[in-house]
Order: C-alpha cells, then structure tokens, then sequence
C-alpha cells in the first residue's frame, strides 16, 4: 500500500465527511461496482427464487442472509482502486470465490447483526485479523467512529425500505389505465396462496434491484469511515507531508554531500589539543533498550484502565479505600465485572434484537387482529351515503331512467334492433343495466358520473358475474358512442344471452 498512489486527498476528516467521500467513490466506479453486484447476486436470486418457489418470503429471508457475502466483492474493488490499480469486471469476478474463504460462517451467523458491519468487515478482509487480534483492533479503532457506522447501517436500512416501497409504488402508476380497472382488489385478497405468489416474487425481485444501487455505496461509506480512521490513528497524512520534504530536498543532495566531506577534513594538531576527549558511543541495542524503559513509564503510558461497573459512593481504584469504608459482596463484585465482558455484550445485543422484534411483531399481529375496527372507526374514506337520502336521477348519459320507458323484454327486444338499429340496440341494453342499477341495486349514481365511475361503484356490490357483464356493456358502448364501431354478432348475442342470465333468471324466481 503506497500512500503517494492514493486517488483521494489523505488527511483527518469527520465521521459524515467520510462517509460523503464513500458516495463519491461508489459514484467514480458505479459502473464497476453495480455490474459486479448484480452478476454475483442476482443469479443467487434467482436459484433461490426458483428453488423455493411456493415460500417467496423464505426466499427473500435467505437472499437478505447472504448480503455479508456479496459485501466482500465492492470492499475488494474499492481497496484495489483507491491506490491506482482498479481491476476489471473479470478480474473481479475471479477474485469472488477466494474472498469467500475468510471468516464466511462468522459473518452470517453471530456478526450478522452488528451494526457496524461496514467498518469491522475491512479488519477482516484487507487486515486479515481474526480471533484476540480482531477484537483488540476494533477495540482501538471503534472508539470514534463506531457511532458512525451504527447510524450508517440504521439509516441504510430505512433507505432500502423507502426505495423499496417506492419501486413498487412506481411499478403500480406505471400500470395501464386498463389493467389497473380490470384488477379487483377484493377478489386478490380473496384469491389463493398460488395466485399471490407471483406478485409477491414480483416484490422480491424489485428488493434485489434496489440492492444492486445501494449495497456499494453502503460498503463504500464504511470503507471510507476505515480508512479516516487510520489515517487519525497512524497519521497517514504527516507521513505524505514528510515524503514530500524528502522528494523537494533530493536535489540538494550534493550540497549537503559536500557540506558533510568538508566536516570531515581531518583537523591541525593544535586544533586537536584544543578539543574535549570524544564521547562514547552508543550502540542500537543499547538506545532501544533505553527507549523502551522510557516508554514504559508516564507519561507515555498508564497501564491502568478502568471499565467496569461502581456504585456513585466508591471510590476510583487508584485511590485506597478508608479502612472504615464497607466492602462490597465477592459475588456482586464477580457479576458486575462479568457484565463488561464480550459474551454478555453479544447477548446483551441478541436480547435488544429479539425484544424490539418481538415489540414490532405484537404491533403488527394487534393491527391484522383488529384490522376491520380499525378500517371501520380508523379510514378516513366516508362511507357511501344511503341511498334514500338521494333522489333517483331521471336521466343518466342522455337516457330515460325510467322503469316504465323500457319494454319487459329488454333482451328480446334489442335482438329485433340490432339488424336495423345496433345504437338504440344497445342503447336499450345499457339503459336497462342502469336502471336496473338504481332501482335494483340501490346504487347512488349521480347525473354527473362516468361509465368508469359507474364501474366502480359496480365493484363494490361484489358480484363477479354483474360485473363482468357490466364491463364488457360498457366497453362496447363505448366504442359505439365514441369510436362508431358496432359489436360484432357473436358479441351482440352474448350480451343478449347474460341480460337473460343476470336479470331474466332473477324475475323467474
């Protein structure tokens, strides 16, 4: 690792500096980044999504498991190209398999839930400590920017969710005007597991895309964060301040060449009577050992470390107690040293996961549990008015409402026009559904409603086969009143045949 080769600016900066300078990587190498994380995840998807077809939320668990995993590739690009020697997309790929072979199981077993994920994962993967090591080199390089990490995995995490559901949102407005009328939520909910699972894998895939954007820039912002930190602790920058010194001074270097020899010009006699007797000199080992008795002592280095927990009342270790000062129980003093240790941290950390998943599973099972109150006293939307308190329109569209300007036999009738007259045929046909609408059904059309708002308030009386009939009228209606085509004969005896079936069947009973 040469520092000189750096393509960034080396120098201390703060923790959310650092994380911008993360973007601005992931953004100078996207294509790089982007394209290798979906050739190394999206097939990885896709066997999962095949394999696991009829449980698509198993799928997604397992696929959002296996993000350690993938991490390693944009951390391996982004080491190579900080210092000049970006690789390609093939040379990357390569490198995927050995990357793997580090520390995989720990990763997606007890760290998969560290939320400084980003920033440990280089100590791993470009430092190659594992075990004491690992644990003592995240010790020294958490204690200022591991605040930073956390909150860089908490806020990734609401990012994807919001780019989630708004991918979806997109994928919904996308839709045509058609499609989006023809799709009955109501039947959906009612539909079976089967006829969901495509929409729900439909979902998977747009997370796995989302992923492809953000999971670089993610692992990016904690390589950055890494990185500021070493350059704080090892002062990277005075280092590239002192290499500079050296490379402007290289060219005075036969100056100081001569400068030397002439100091070194054996003196006149008399000139070495007049000087005191030489020192005696002093050899390497000697000075280190002397180095090290200097640094062993304050205030180079205090070996004393407090961390533990103490009642307000004690005092600190390094000040002796009173003798009358109580003391407390060896077995508080045992359980109150333990609680600093790794083991109850990691637990202490499984146990705040499982509560808060066990808080966001009781919101969600109350919710589903009183979901009709809720949509009964909670909805904003205004309940439909009944439809006594509105008086019955006369006209709808131009048309007579009336019950008795339609003759009994409305479907015979329009067989006999639609040789002659197709308009007033089926002018006839969506006139009676209409009226049979208000007069019926009790829906409260409004002189001002469209065909499209007629077919919602269709759907809402929940019977599949008046729909049907009432879209396909409606469509054909349509096409007559606006674009002047006429339905074809099979179609004009179909629409005779379901009158008969919805309303003639209904008189006879």
């Amino acid at each position: 690792m040469r520092l000189s080769d750096a393509s960034v600016v080396i120098r201390p900066r703060t923790s959310w500096e650092a994380m911008d300078l993360g973007v601005l990587l992931a953004r100078e190498h996207r294509v790089l980044l982007m394209s290798s994380w979906a050739l190394v995840s999206l097939p990885v998807f896709i066997l999962i999504s095949l394999v696991l077809w009829d449980y698509p939320s198993v799928t997604m668990l397992v696929f959002w498991w296996l993000k350690p995993a993938f991490e390693r590739l944009p951390l391996y690009i982004l080491s190579k190209a900080l210092f000049g020697e970006t690789p390609t997309l093939k040379q990357a790929l390569r490198q995927w398999p050995r990357l793997l072979r580090g520390q995989l199981l720990a990763s997606l077993t007890w760290r998969r839930f560290s939320l400084s994920r980003s920033f440990a994962m280089p100590v791993m993967q470009l430092e190659g400590l594992g075990g004491q090591a690992r644990q003592q080199r995240l010790g020294v390089l958490l204690q200022y920017n591991g605040g930073a990490a956390r909150w860089l995995t908490l806020i990734g995490m609401h990012l994807e969710s919001a780019l989630w559901l708004g991918l979806m949102a997109l994928f919904y407005l996308l839709l045509p005007q058609q499609i989006e009328l023809d799709w009955d939520w109501q039947q959906l909910a009612l539909a079976s597991d089967q006829d969901w699972l495509w929409l729900e894998h439909l979902s998977n895939a747009l997370y796995a895309l989302i992923l492809v954007f953000w999971e670089p820039i993610y692992v990016a912002c904690g390589f950055s964060l890494y990185l500021n930190r070493r350059t704080v602790l090892e002062a990277w920058d005075l280092e590239l301040v002192f290499r500079r010194l050296r490379q402007r001074l290289g060219s005075a270097a036969a100056a100081l060449l001569l400068a030397v020899g002439l100091l070194l010009i054996p003196p006149t006699p008399h000139a070495m009577a007049d000087q005191p007797a030489p020192a005696k000199p002093l050899s390497t080992p000697v000075a280190s050992q002397a180095i090290k008795r200097l640094l062993e002592h304050p205030p180079f280095k205090n070996p004393e470390t407090v961390t533990r927990y103490r009642f307000g009342e004690e005092k600190p270790l390094h000040k002796p107690k009173p003798p009358g000062d109580a003391q407390l129980p060896a077995w508080l003093k045992s359980l109150l040293d333990n609680l600093n240790s790794d083991t109850f941290k990691a637990l202490a950390l499984v146990m705040e996961v499982l509560l808060w998943g066990v808080l966001i599973a009781g919101i969600a099972l109350v919710a589903w549990r009183y979901r009709d109150w809720l949509h009964a006293f909670v909805s904003r939307r205004r309940a439909p008015r009944p439809s006594v308190d509105q008086p019955v329109p006369s006209q709808l569209f131009g048309l007579d409402m009336g019950v008795e300007t339609l003759p009994e036999d409305i479907a015979s009738t329009a067989e006999q026009l639609w040789a002659t007259q197709p308009r007033e045929a089926l002018g006839l046909l969506y006139r009676g559904l209409l009226s049979r609408l208000l007069h019926d059904f009790n829906l409260p059309l409004k002189n001002a409603d469209t065909e499209g708002q007629v077919l919602e308030r269709v759907r809402h009386l929940q019977q599949p086969q008046l729909l049907a009939f009432s879209d396909d009228l409606t469509r054909h209606w349509q096409n007559l009143a606006y674009g002047h085509r006429t339905p074809p004969p099979l179609a004009q005896q179909q629409l005779c045949n379901h009158w008969r079936s919805l309303f003639d069947s209904e008189a006879t009973r």
